[in-house]
């Protein structure tokens, strides 16, 4: 859910006895998104790196997200949500959104919010899409939610959060 802090290292375990699947996954740098999805009384917001964009008519916004997660629950109430690219600066927020990190007063506290329509909209954070749940379909241990974009805002990117080996990172170039 979030807003929890983990207490115990997800990562304790030896290698080897960790699920192949998801050492793969840690070995694919994924960009790191902020979706948040709710009316003011009832906003959700859930980190995700799980995502691809996929241009056409019309462009769509596919992302894995947990069914136990508040995020989930405001997508299926609400039908549409916004997602937020996020930059190294933005790590904590990241962390927060993950329930990695303390967020007294919930994760939204003193963050700069405008509801639309999508959802809460991120103040700060300028490269954004809005979408319409298109699907929402069960994709191994999570669900897949198929989103229509409605509209993108993009703003200035210049070192983009990444997650990488189960760490959130700043992007370098090669």
């Amino acid at each position: 859910m979030t807003g929890e802090v983990h207490y115990t290292d997800p990562f304790a375990d030896p290698a080897e006895a960790r699920s192949p699947v998801r050492r793969l996954r840690g070995r694919l740098a994924a960009p790191v998104t902020l979706w948040t999805s709710g009316p003011p009384e009832a906003r959700a917001g859930l980190t995700v790196s799980s995502l691809l964009i996929a241009d056409g008519s019309p462009p769509q916004l596919l992302g894995l997200i947990a069914d136990t997660s508040d995020l989930h629950d405001a997508l299926v109430d609400t039908g549409r949500f916004v997602v937020h690219v996020l930059e190294d600066r933005h790590r904590r927020l990241a962390e927060r959104f993950a329930g990695l990190f303390p967020s007294p007063g919930g994760p939204f506290a003193d963050l700069d919010v405008v509801d639309t329509p999508h959802g809460p909209r991120i103040e700060g954070l300028t490269t954004r899409a809005a979408c319409s749940v298109a699907a929402i379909d069960q994709a191994g241990y999570y669900r897949l939610v198929r989103g229509t974009i409605d509209d993108v805002t993009i703003g200035e990117l210049h070192h983009p959060l990444v997650h990488f080996r189960g760490r959130f990172r700043r992007f370098a170039d090669a």
